[in-house]
């Protein structure tokens, strides 16, 4: 049985960025003549590119599009699987469960990585969206049918989840399927006292610039709160920032500016 993957990183009592921690973000979102986000000014900025697979966000032309930007920047890619819920952008819960999803979710990783293998790349790690990523957190019976779906991909590829006070639960089972984990941290959303996201729509949910960049550099400190000041300890392999943020581009360029500058 493969060992999970889970890098634990000393944690810094400093407030600086200076803690090795990769950026991802999602991308590949647009559809049709719908555009999303600004894929070509945050591709040379990231780490790691969650892109689209047609059932949130994307098509084709898009998902093409955007893997050429991943590899020409040498960005790793994951596949970005939803609910089957074009319209509501993959935010809204579905009853969909068992064998059906995990149908649903090799259909996804399919359609990006047969297209990511026709321009030489490939995916290496899958991250579920919107509606599904927050479901699985409080639903046990749905986390293990997402972990199987990517457990039993054709080959070994990595689970992007969110990383909370309560990490080892999810170490145990990930490790029944032997799968990889990579736990992220958002540095544009609020954070509730549990260690969860604030719901989109409710107050401090999203994160305007300066929070946004104090709160990449608390993350990477050990010294994220939530929104009413509570400490979270969590320790994330990756940081997040939403393509559909307003001011994603100039977010991420500051966090990666405090990431490039020398330690104080």
């Amino acid at each position: 049985m493969k060992a999970v993957k889970r890098v634990v990183r000393r944690k810094s009592r400093k407030n600086t960025l200076h803690r090795p921690i990769k950026i991802n973000c999602d991308l590949g979102e647009s559809f049709g003549a719908w555009k999303m986000g600004c894929d070509e000014a945050v591709m040379p900025l990231i780490d790691c590119a969650n892109i689209a697979c047609g059932f949130h966000g994307g098509d084709p032309s898009v998902m093409r599009e955007t893997l050429a930007l991943a590899k020409k920047h040498r960005v790793e890619i994951g596949a970005h699987v939803a609910y089957p819920d074009l319209q509501g952008f993959g935010r809204r819960s579905m009853a969909l469960r068992g064998q059906e999803l995990v149908d649903a979710i090799h259909y996804q990783i399919s359609a990006l990585d047969g297209m990511a293998r026709s321009i030489g790349t490939k995916v290496a790690y899958v991250k579920p969206h919107g509606a599904l990523y927050n479901d699985m957190l409080v639903d046990r019976e749905l986390l293990e049918t997402v972990m199987n779906a990517v457990a039993s991909w054709y080959r070994s590829l990595d689970l992007m989840m969110l990383a909370t006070p309560k990490d080892k639960r999810a170490v145990e089972l990930a490790f029944g399927y032997g799968l990889g984990l990579r736990f992220e941290a958002f540095a544009d959303r609020g954070y509730t006292r549990a260690g969860y996201l604030v719901p989109r729509g409710k107050p401090n949910a999203l994160l305007d610039l300066d929070t946004a960049v104090k709160q990449a550099a608390d993350i990477a400190a050990g010294n994220l709160r939530s929104v009413k000041g509570h400490k979270l300890s969590i320790v994330p392999d990756t940081l997040c920032v939403h393509g559909d943020t307003p001011a994603a581009v100039e977010i991420l360029a500051a966090i990666r500016a405090a990431l490039q500058a020398p330690p104080d």
